[in-house]
Parts: C-alpha cells; structure tokens; sequence
C-alpha cells in the first residue's frame, strides 16, 4: 500500500471537475487489496477519524473531494477485469477500472456495457456510487439496471457480496448478512421518489432489492470494490445522425413523436439516444464543429440495427424529421467510423468546453442536472433561458431530452456574476421540484448539492435517510459530507 502525506503529491486528490477544491487531508491511501481497505476502515472507526473514497476525480459534485482532516482511500489500483461471460453476457470488474478501458476490451468480444456517461476516464466504481447514466439512457436508462452484483466493504471494515434478487426487503424492513456471518437490519423510510430519472439521495421502495440502496448512495454506505455488471451484444449497424432545427417547439414535437413511436412495436423509430443543442451550445461547439455555426437548435438520434432493414428506418427517420419541420437537408449523418467517432466527439465536447471554461475563470461549476416530468419540459427550459438571458448571465443547453434532463450550464464572468448566477441555480432547482422532478438525475448530491437536495424532501424525511447510514455508519466517518449537510451529523 501506497501512503502520501506531502501537500505536493496530494493535490490531484483534493478537487474533481466540478473544480470544487479541498486544501488538504489528513493523508492519501492506495491499496492494493481489500484486506488493506479493511484494515484502513477499522483503524478509521477506532480513532473517529472520517475517510473519503476517491474515484477517477471525473464527477461534478465534489463527492470525492475530502474534509481537510479527512483520509483518502483511493481505489486507482483497483483496475482490473476480472473476467468476461461471453455466453451469458456478463462481466465483472474491479471498482477502479474506467470506462474507455472496459469498452475497449469488450469491443473485442462484440459485447458493450450500455451506461454511457459522457466522461470516459470515469471509474466503474463512481458510476455506481452516482447510479450515472448518459447519453443511451433513453433505451438503456441508468447505470442501477445493470449492476448484477457488488462486493462491498461496509463502514465497519466487513466485506459483503450483494447479488440483486437475492435479498428484498420485507415491506420496509432489510436485513442481510455481511461475510462474517453479522447480521444488518435497516428499517427503510416510506418516502415517495420522483417519477423521474433520478440520482438524488437513497433509492427507497417498498420490497425493494437490497443491492439498489447501495446503487447511487455515493459511498456513504459502503466502499464498492468490485461489480459484476450486464452486458448486451454489439449491433449489426448504428444509425446516428445531428438533426437541426429552426426552433425549438418543433425540435420538442420530433422528440415526443420519437418516444411515442418507439413504443410502438410496429414503428421502425426506436431511439437509443435522443439529445438536446440549444442555439447557445452549438455556437460554443462551433469552435471545434464548423457545422454547428449559425444552427439554432439540434438533436442527436441514435438508434441500433440488429436485424432492420436499415434502409426502411433511415426512410422512417427522415419522414419524421420533415414531418416536424426539421432540416431535412442538412442532417449531419455517419456514414462510416471515422464520421460516428466525430459526431460522438461532438456530443462529448460540449461538457468538455464547459468544464474548461470553468476552470479559466477559477468557478465552481453552475449546471442543472434536473429532470422533470415530461408535459412539463418545454416550459421548464424556457423559463430558465428567459431567466439566464434576463439577468445577462450567458450559458449553454443541452442534455438527454428523451429523459426531460436539463443540463443548462450557466458561464458566468466574475464573482458578482457567479453570485446571480447561484441565485438562479436555486430557482431552477424549486421549480424542477415543483414540476415534479429532481435536482440531481445523474450526479448525485455529493457535497455540492445538500442544500438543493433539501428542497425535495422534508427534514424529517432526510433525517430517516440519515438514519439508514447511522445503522451502517455508527462513528459516521464515511464520505462525511455526501448528501447529507452538517446538521444531521450533529442532531
């Protein structure tokens, strides 16, 4: 096991992409085993000392950003394929292996991993303790309906191996054995979640299965280390395509109609992916992307060919795009790798140019991450671009439209900016609450996001989450911060 104490080989580990930044930590960890984590968490208990769990420093709400006396276990040498199914199109992995690593060796099976998150160096392990999702989860959904199996270090130094279906909870009531034969009870809160795609705090449903309340608790619950996850087959051929359209009532008709047919199992329209440009996000990319210069707004459709006739949906497709107004002789098509590698470069890059924005300007980043319910999107996205252009805060818009999920980054100037700027972010929250939806659908919470996350539940409700970590957690020192702001920790 790796130790660093010196202030100058801890700095990687002291901020994520959210440019959200800690000044220092007790010391950083890198294991090499789970016996080490073990130890490391038992010391921990017994010197009240909080530790936080670091991924690949790739997520945007300072989850893995430590407590200045906190330690750090990072799980980088946590990197490892432990095995493909290929016959029943699983594999498991440890938690530090990344995204692009594990696409890359599946590819060679013919397989994929369907979660796509938009940051490919992200960890296995962080998009389980996020439950991330991306840009396939119109079809696919998030990261939870693909996780088989975990091994998990829990807050005492114990190892348990959760299987999904093997344990549910008996109406609100979960108990479980660890690998020593201990015995867990949590008595789980009845709380009612948005009927939305969300990453926002514990995932609590009556008989739920016991694998999901770890899926997105952001390392509050336990130390994920390994997962054995579900795989599905390549497809023969991939249609993908950047559609552009004048404005955005009749970009928002394609989507609905898209999703409408994609249910009807007589349409040759069956989405993947369906994301959403603004007028203000393509003239961002226009930078990289010459086509996007002077286009208003955009959708990029994906869609796989198994067995389809290839020709009849790409007739399909560009019926419906007329059909709604859209640039039917402009639509930006893959027509070969080189091509589908651009266009997902161009839908990977907006976040990218974000991110480095922020960076220049030494900001927290300010972006929705909100979803809302479906009769309710086109008012929500017009209310906070109204909002944005009213306060002349600049920003860009874009996200997984087939979700109803806004990312709508604000870029503001300065710190007197970046004030309004927070205001407006709060505003945006509560009417995402108000329309049904939530504050976080892809993140998570992390210790940037507590007080937002309170603007979905009442403090009793989030004190009963509390108390599931309390029953895992007694000395609470794991990932401190993490969904649940100061308070709870000192009632």
């Amino acid at each position: 096991m790796i130790i660093k104490k010196d202030i100058d080989t801890i700095q990687n580990y002291l901020f994520d992409a959210s440019n959200f930044k800690s000044k220092q930590c007790k010391a950083v960890f890198i294991p090499e085993n789970i016996a080490e984590i073990s130890q490391l968490i038992i010391e921990a208990n017994q010197n009240k000392i909080p530790v936080s769990i670091s991924g690949a420093g790739t997520g945007l709400t300072g989850g893995r950003v430590p407590n200045h006396g906190d330690y750090v276990i990072s799980l980088e040498r946590f990197n490892h394929i432990i095995s493909i199914d290929t016959d029943n199109l699983k594999c498991t992995v440890q938690a530090g292996v990344s995204l692009w690593q594990l696409e890359e060796i599946l590819n060679q099976y013919g397989l994929f991993y369907p979660p796509d998150p938009t940051e490919k160096n992200c960890s296995i392990g962080g998009t389980i303790a996020t439950n991330a999702s991306g840009a396939r989860s119109f079809k696919y959904g998030s990261t939870r309906n693909w996780i088989e199996a975990i091994k998990v270090v829990l807050p005492s130094g114990d190892v348990c191996v959760i299987k999904r279906s093997h344990i549910s909870a008996n109406d609100y009531t979960l108990t479980f054995p660890s690998k020593s034969k201990k015995i867990y009870q949590i008595n789980l809160p009845n709380i009612k979640m948005p009927n939305v795609k969300n990453s926002s705090g514990y995932f609590i449903k009556r008989n739920m299965d016991l694998i999901d309340l770890f899926i997105g608790s952001e390392g509050t619950l336990g130390i994920i280390v390994e997962a054995t996850l579900r795989l599905v087959q390549v497809p023969k051929d991939l249609i993908s395509a950047v559609i552009f359209f004048e404005n955005f009532d009749d970009l928002y008709d394609f989507v609905s109609s898209s999703r409408n047919q994609s249910n009807n199992e007589y349409s040759f329209i069956k989405p993947r992916a369906l994301e959403f440009f603004d007028d203000k996000s393509l003239q961002l990319l226009s930078s990289k992307f010459p086509i996007a210069k002077s286009k208003k707004f955009a959708i990029w459709y994906e869609q796989e060919i198994y067995n389809e006739d290839i020709f009849i949906v790409l007739e399909s497709l560009s019926n419906l795009v007329a059909g709604k107004k859209g640039d039917i002789n402009n639509i930006w098509f893959a027509m070969d790798s080189k091509d589908l590698r651009e266009i997902h470069e161009f839908r990977h890059s907006i976040s990218a140019l974000v991110n480095e924005y922020i960076a220049q300007k030494n900001l927290i980043k300010v972006g929705t991450d909100t979803a809302v319910l479906s009769e309710y999107f086109s008012e929500y996205y017009k209310y906070c671009r109204d909002k944005c252009l009213s306060n002349s805060i600049d920003f860009v818009g874009y996200g997984h439209i087939g979700n109803d999920h806004l990312h709508l980054n604000m870029l503001p100037e300065n710190e007197n900016s970046f004030k309004v700027a927070l205001d407006l972010y709060r505003d945006f929250c509560e009417l995402a609450v108000k329309f049904g939806g939530t504050v976080s659908a892809e993140h998570g919470i992390g210790k940037i996001k507590r007080d937002y996350f309170e603007l979905m539940y009442t403090e009793d409700e989030i004190r009963r989450m509390f108390e599931i970590k309390k029953t895992l957690d007694p000395n609470l020192i794991l990932n401190r911060g993490n969904i649940f702001s100061e308070k709870f920790y000192s009632q």
